[in-house]
């Protein structure tokens, strides 16, 4: 086991939860729009997440989950796999004088809740700034270490 493998595995926790920041922020900004370049109103957007592997030929999430739990070794971390859109229809509003109404005066909103996704924005941020005193602790531990040679 690498003596810097704590970091790295925390660091790629930071580099998700980055984007699942990002992903959130985005959400909240279209909350309003109701015409998009694909047209039809904003759906929101998530993250989805997998563990990283060590070897790059991938397993399923139940026999990492077995190799772990027998093991009891420490991960190597998380990647994003890849962001996803809800396809959740957003709420009909009645709007007929709106430019994006349908032909019985009813405009599609965007399926964002912004109360969700700011709960959503408070926890990201949480495992962020958990991953980021991981990194300060490895880095004391090593810097301990370092001083017990002297």
């Amino acid at each position: 086991m690498s003596m810097f493998m704590g970091i790295d595995t925390a660091a790629s926790g930071l580099t998700a939860e980055r984007l699942r920041m990002d992903v959130i922020s985005n959400n909240i900004a279209n909350a309003n729009t109701t015409r998009t370049e694909r047209g039809g109103a904003y759906h929101r957007r998530y993250v989805v997440f997998e563990p990283r592997e060590k070897n790059k030929h991938g397993i399923s999430f139940s026999s990492f989950m077995d190799k772990s739990m027998s093991k009891l070794e420490a991960g190597e971390g998380v990647r994003a796999v890849m962001i996803r859109e809800d396809d959740e229809q957003g709420p009909l509003v009645y709007d007929p004088g709106h430019p994006d109404a349908n032909a019985q005066g009813y405009v599609e909103r965007p399926n964002v809740n912004v109360v969700a996704e700011m709960v959503d924005m408070i926890t990201a941020s949480r495992a962020y700034e958990a991953n980021a005193t991981s990194i300060n602790a490895a880095k004391s531990m090593v810097s301990k270490i370092l001083d017990i040679g002297k």
